[in-house]
């Protein structure tokens, strides 16, 4: 076992490597927590010891592997969330690696561990005439109604995902440019400006 203990590596993690090394988002670290909570509860009942007994040596390649059959098999999860799961521990034996030379064999060996060829679905895109559908669904005499109608346009205009869209502020809408703009906020908070169509501006 290594020099460091596997809950003060574990804290460790968190604190420094992805709040202030990584500077991840709430969301990717809810994320992360989550895998690593899952993969803790799971080395526990395989090696029959309690959470905060467990060391850096009970999560050795075989039982990475078992856990990650296990959220396929047992929990039904599919490969791009297990593969995700795998991203998160990776992620952690990095900072395992780097912080504990003892434990750099185990490391090594999950880092190994490939990513699952997940099956490519091919996305169909809404015609001009479904969108244009759906946009006028809504009942435009209610304010929910006017409500819905903006936010499938704001969608359909601007091909923001629904989180870009919900994240969206006041200040982020320029309409008084001679080029109507918004500011939308991606996963890792990655920035882009699109433009705003007259109908959509007239919307909003």
């Amino acid at each position: 076992n290594g020099r460091f203990s596997f809950p003060s590596l574990l804290e460790s993690f968190f604190r420094h490597r992805m709040t202030r090394q990584r500077n991840a988002t709430p969301a990717t670290i809810a994320s992360y927590r989550d895998a690593l909570r899952m993969l803790i509860l799971f080395a526990a009942d395989r090696t029959g010891c309690g959470p905060c007994e467990l060391t850096i040596g009970d999560l050795d390649r075989d039982t990475i592997l078992a856990f990650l059959d296990h959220l396929e098999v047992s929990r039904g999860n599919k490969v791009q969330t297990r593969n995700a799961r795998l991203a998160a521990v990776r992620s952690f034996f990095q900072h395992v690696a780097a912080n504990d030379p003892a434990s750099l064999g185990i490391a090594h060996r999950i880092l190994a561990i490939p990513l699952k060829k997940a099956h490519t679905e091919i996305t169909h895109h809404l015609t001009r005439a479904e969108l244009d559908a759906l946009v006028a669904a809504p009942d435009q005499r209610t304010v929910r109604g006017r409500r819905d109608r903006t936010l499938l346009l704001f969608l359909g205009r601007t091909g923001a995902r629904v989180t870009e869209a919900t994240g969206v502020n006041v200040d982020d809408v320029q309409l008084d440019r001679t080029r109507p703009q918004v500011l939308l906020r991606g996963k890792g908070r990655r920035e882009r400006v699109v433009p705003v169509s007259a109908d959509l501006a007239q919307a909003l």
